[in-house]
């Protein structure tokens, strides 16, 4: 099916772009890697009346560490980039284990981050992966820059609290403020599927105690799952083998899955438990070990 009538404009700077928003009002689209937006308006899901290409946009392709470790990934940072990040993979655990794991390559390679979390799937990795690190989005308008964290970003299935006139210019993961560990694991049926099931840990250790958790959850309610309660358990103390268990019980709680041709629910939630136990499992030492190797 080929999408409805539109409005094509490739501006050539963020103002131009912000600008071109305003004027197209609610009926406006952003495209970034187009992954997402271009396949939901040939199935007529999406007609926009404009269309704001931002590829011409220049300055958007970055992802870099700032001196105190927070993360910056620019709006125009393809999949396939942070899939081969160096950077990622030495201080970034949760993110180095989704990238390679979005949908496919010929999505990555055109694909962005901040794309996937502005489109707002319920079973979109990234989601889960900036949710579980306590990211957020730094939207740029007519009115200026505002920075969203990432669990206020998202209102529902496919909608975010960004204005008309508003561009998600980057996405930013703060710096960890211990040692930095975690995972991520989706179910899905072939390469390159949605996830049946997601989860993603971010865990921050220090002396042997965990002084920051997130778990969130991919593909099981009607947007990403924070397991708030389930992250709750592993802080303040060190990971132990109960600590674990509670906590991979209690995401499985989180989940809100419906049974449909990918699973039950109940195995979509006896899925999600097996994954935190996993990711948690990978992380657990005896205590006195863990806190002599931190020393």
């Amino acid at each position: 099916m080929y999408p409805s009538r539109f409005r094509y404009e490739a501006p050539r700077s963020l103002d131009e772009a912000i600008g071109t928003l305003r004027d197209g009002g609610d009926y406006a689209k952003v495209l970034a890697g187009g992954q997402s937006l271009v396949p939901m308006m040939k199935l007529r899901f999406a007609s926009p009346e404009l269309v704001v290409d931002i590829n011409n946009v220049p300055g958007l392709d970055y992802h870099r560490a700032e001196p105190d470790g927070t993360l910056r990934i620019g709006a125009l940072c393809r999949h396939y980039v942070l899939e081969r990040s160096e950077l990622l993979k030495s201080t970034q655990p949760t993110m180095a284990a989704a990238a390679p794991l979005i949908a496919d390559p010929i999505v990555r390679n055109r694909g962005t981050l901040v794309g996937s979390l502005c489109h707002a799937d319920p079973q979109g990795d990234w989601a889960s992966v900036v949710l579980a690190l306590g990211g957020s989005v730094v939207a740029q308008g007519s009115r200026g820059t505002r920075t969203i964290p990432f669990a206020d970003f998202v209102t529902g299935p496919f909608q975010n609290v960004l204005d008309p006139d508003e561009i998600a210019v980057e996405a930013v993961i703060p710096a960890a403020q211990g040692v930095r560990s975690g995972g991520y694991l989706k179910l899905e049926r072939r390469i390159g599927d949605f996830a049946t099931a997601g989860v993603a840990v971010a865990l921050e250790t220090r002396a042997g105690n965990v002084i920051r958790a997130g778990i969130a959850l991919t593909g099981v309610g009607g947007s990403t799952i924070a397991a708030t309660e389930a992250a709750a358990v592993l802080t303040g103390h060190p990971l132990t083998p109960e600590s674990i268990e509670q906590a991979a019980e209690l995401a499985a709680q989180a989940a809100r899955p419906r049974t449909d041709h990918r699973g039950s629910a109940a195995y979509k939630r006896h899925m999600v438990r097996t994954f935190a136990l996993r990711l948690l499992s990978r992380d657990y030492t005896p205590a006195q070990e863990k806190a002599e190797r931190a020393a």
